[in-house]
């Protein structure tokens, strides 16, 4: 959109222009809500929105420097440096941002006349937008919403890519957790037709009742140009609430009972995992048979959702069944794996369009791994552009994050695709010659796989980002390094949204240290490392030298404090910028002779933070070591830095010893006021774990440490059960299943006593050597299959253990497990053993393969 017609809408819609842009004749391309995702500077307006624990307006002059010239601020508010700082840039007032930025994306959805199609409803809703957008897209040209952004910003920059001259449909999913949301989302999204896929318990806790929030979910159908919903009449409580509205829709039943448009019959089919439907359309006298192309209960809903899509528009059954075979489950989110030879994955092979390319580049972007960055790349798509835009748009995406090598597979993006000279990316690695840029092109995903030799991507960090249709996935197991098939599921946006949980309860300024000692808590230290860094928190922690090493040789460059540093380590530790926790005078003694440097030298040593005992009665100084402590802080306070004082709650998590804490908090304050009398200044000051975070915020000094809360876990039992997100999940496959008859004794010892009827054994991948605990065995321990539990037979061994699988007859080898995750809480699976949380998650062996997660 032009500069001067895209400046007339806001102004028209939302605020107005305190400073024109110095290029009037620009061009606005990109919607910019993240300072730290300004990937193509030109042409973004950048809205700086405020929040809870971040506020845009901070980073104005970071992004000025970045090449962003126009921007969306408060009124009224003071820019960072000055009006003058930003002589080029065009300054938008607005009341709020996040208004305007809605706003704007709904007076660009009026422009649009083609039908567009909203979806919302509890569950299914990116799986049904992804699969729909596959079957129609022989019929249309559709823009819709990548990956699942359906809140309140990500539906604005969803309706946002609308083309009124590419694009025939616009298919976006809207959803909420509050009263009040939806309205705003039917202002921008103006929906002319719609799909309710299932009311669910997901974010009850916003909403007085469940008729409550349908009634809330049904306000995006409501609108004047609205023609027709579909949804499934089987939930009486959704039939009710259509009826009542009286929303034009198109119904659809699996039960003989109510009245519907049309009515599926299903039934399990052979082959395995494959589903037998008959679809009985009244109106145009239709009856039709199907084969879909999976046999799991929420596959099958979402499927009929799309089915009763494709027979309201009248497509020929036998091309509805073509459409059907081709389509295969959804891998919605972005995963991070292990390569061979040290190289590292970006997978992300669900689909692959412009938006979802650029998405997935912010991600490699963030890695901070040494060594080159590769893309390999597809085929883009269904983009609706010309193939030289097109290509040359992908082009541009690449060198924001820093690709110095591209495998193109296709014959489309082999003709096209072309990198000007001079353009080489600005992040690549300084080992790679930075004259070239490597470009590989191959016409079939065979012909790469064929001369393929994982060591010529040895050390190198690989998006994989491919269509469908590709069968990347080939590619992604030919390079992921070679473990068994139990695997670590680790969900980066819950841990981003549990982030952002305790950032809510910190007071203005309180500065954040993060734990990731222990291998993150077994999460994987790098990749929570990372995402930290990216989500600007203050401080990492961990417990050891070489924990800390192995951060900075990944490329973090956040301060950490090491823990547990032993004296033969200091000298390292300044090679790293590590800082550690100094605990005795005999260490603070060592550390200082290590570093014998002349009082008049410029060199300081690294920055220590000092452990103060309050009655943890572990680690760190007394109070009777106060003015031994004093005189030697104030006798080298021109060469020790002293970063933070922290002390350790001893029982911060369990009311009853709430004396004991706030005991402990009157002695810690004590302590840092003399000790900082003998500094001269004040420091970082920290007690607060998890628990305390909850629980004492008066206490937050000006920074806290979160450790197992970041995780999913409240050990305070504070939170809201329904606030807290699980970060892991633990799942394995089943190897084998036997049929054992009556008597039968089961694994090491017969400890799997006989039972008095024929029973079906599962036996899965995993044992003891992965971290799964002895003590589950004989029926303390639970797994789930298929979402139906399965108790645990006989003794736990070392490489696997045995579940009765006799009440899930659908369960097969090759089935997956579920040993902790969503449905079996780790505080709950702990409790059964006697143990807690920390143990389970810490346990895991690093031999089980670890994948990250992120939408």
């Amino acid at each position: 959109m032009s500069f001067p017609r895209f400046l007339d809408l806001s102004a028209r819609v939302s605020g107005h222009l305190r400073q024109a842009p110095a290029d009037a004749s620009a061009t606005v391309r990109h919607l910019l809500l993240d300072s730290r995702r300004a990937d193509l500077p030109v042409g973004a307006a950048f809205f700086a929105l405020r929040g809870p624990s971040h506020d845009g307006h901070r980073y104005l002059h970071d992004l000025y420097a970045q090449g962003v010239r126009l921007f969306f601020v408060e009124e009224n508010i003071a820019l960072p440096g000055g009006l003058a700082a930003y002589p080029e840039a065009g300054i938008m007032e607005v009341v709020s941002p996040l208004a305007a930025l809605q706003a704007l994306a709904a007076a660009h959805r009026a422009q649009f006349t083609a039908p567009v199609l909203g979806i919302t409803g509890s569950n299914g809703k990116t799986i049904v937008k992804e699969w729909l957008a596959q079957l129609l897209s022989p019929d249309e040209d559709i823009c819709r919403s990548p990956r699942s952004y359906n809140s309140q910003v990500g539906v604005p920059l969803s309706v946002w890519e609308l083309n009124p001259e590419r694009h025939t449909l616009g298919i976006f999913e809207a959803g909420i957790s509050e009263v009040g949301e939806m309205a705003r989302l039917a202002r921008i999204i103006r929906p002319t037709e719609g799909i309710f896929t299932n009311l669910g318990t997901a974010h009850d806790a916003g909403f007085a009742s469940e008729e409550q929030k349908l009634l809330e979910k049904l306000t995006l159908f409501q609108g004047a140009d609205f023609q027709r919903l579909f949804y499934c009449a089987d939930q009486p409580l959704v039939r009710a609430a259509v009826v009542a509205l009286q929303l034009p829709g198109f119904s659809w039943t699996r039960l003989p009972t109510p009245p519907a448009d049309v009515r599926f019959t299903t039934e399990a089919s052979s082959p395995a995992n494959t589903t037998r439907l008959r679809a009985d359309y009244p109106a145009p006298g239709l009856t039709a048979e199907f084969t879909l192309p999976f046999a799991d209960e929420p596959s099958i809903e979402n499927a009929l959702h799309c089915l009763a899509v494709l027979l309201h528009r009248q497509v020929e059954p036998a091309e509805i069944q073509r459409r059907l075979l081709r389509l295969h489950p959804v891998a919605m989110r972005l995963e991070m794996k292990l390569g061979r030879h040290d190289s590292y994955l970006l997978d992300d092979t669900y689909n692959n369009d412009l938006a979802g390319l650029a998405l997935a580049l912010n991600a490699l972007a963030r890695q901070s791994r040494p060594g080159r960055r590769t893309l390999i790349l597809s085929d883009v798509l269904e983009s609706g552009l010309s193939s030289p835009e097109l290509y040359a748009r992908v082009a541009a995406l690449l060198p924001a994050a820093g690709v110095s090598r591209l495998v193109g597979i296709g014959e489309e993006i082999s003709r096209e695709l072309k990198i000007e000279p001079g353009s080489t990316p600005s992040g690549a690695d300084a080992s790679t010659d930075p004259a070239s840029f490597l470009i590989q092109t191959f016409p079939t995903t065979e012909a790469f796989l064929a001369q393929l030799n994982p060591t010529d991507f040895a050390h190198e960090t690989i998006l994989i980002k491919g269509a469908r249709r590709f069968g990347f996935e080939r590619i992604v197991a030919a390079l992921q390094a070679q473990q068994h098939g139990t695997v670590l599921e680790v969900n980066l946006d819950a841990l981003s949204h549990n982030l952002q949980y305790y950032r809510r309860q910190l007071s203005p300024g309180t500065k954040l240290m993060v734990m990731v000692k222990a291998f993150a808590y077994g999460a994987g230290s790098y990749e929570v490392a990372s995402l930290l860094e990216f989500q600007r928190a203050d401080y990492l922690a961990v417990a050891y030298a070489d924990e800390g090493i192995a951060l900075r040789e990944a490329g973090i460059s956040l301060p950490i404090m090491v823990m547990n540093a032993a004296p033969d380590s200091f000298e390292t530790l300044r090679r790293y910028r590590l800082e550690p926790e100094i605990y005795s005078l005999e260490m603070l003694d060592e550390y200082l002779a290590t570093f014998d440097i002349p009082a008049e030298s410029p060199l300081l040593t690294p920055k220590i933070h000092l452990k103060l005992d309050t009655g943890m009665r572990r680690l760190g100084f007394d109070e009777a070591d106060l003015p031994a402590l004093a005189a030697r802080l104030r006798q080298h306070a021109a060469r020790l830095p002293v970063a933070s004082m922290m002390t350790h709650l001893a029982a911060a998590d369990e009311s009853g010893h709430d004396d004991f804490t706030h005991e402990q908090l009157a002695a810690f304050r004590r302590m840092t006021t003399a000790l900082e009398a003998a500094l001269g200044h004040s420091v970082l000051k920290h007690a607060l774990n998890s628990a305390g975070i909850l629980r004492f915020p008066a206490a937050q000094f000006n920074m806290v440490r979160l450790g197992i809360g970041l995780y999913g876990v409240d050990a305070s039992n504070t939170a809201d059960p329904a606030v807290l997100r699980p970060v892991s999940q633990l799942r394995t496959t089943i190897s084998q299943i036997k049929t054992l008859p009556a008597g039968t004794t089961v694994g090491y010892g017969r400890r799997g006593t006989a039972a008095a009827a024929e029973r079906r054994i599962a036996t899965l991948a995993i044992g003891y050597a992965d971290g799964y605990d002895r003590r589950f065995g004989n029926g303390a321990g639970t797994v789930l299959i298929h979402g139906q539990a399965a108790p645990l037979v006989g003794s736990v061994c070392m490489d696997m253990c045995m579940v009765d699988v006799t009440n899930i007859p659908a369960a097969r080898a090759g089935d997956v497990a579920l040993l902790f995750g969503e449905g079996l809480p780790l505080p709950e699976l702990a409790a059964r053993i006697g143990t807690i949380a920390y143990e389970l998650l810490t346990s895991v062996s690093e031999r089980v393969k670890r994948v990250f997660v992120s939408e």
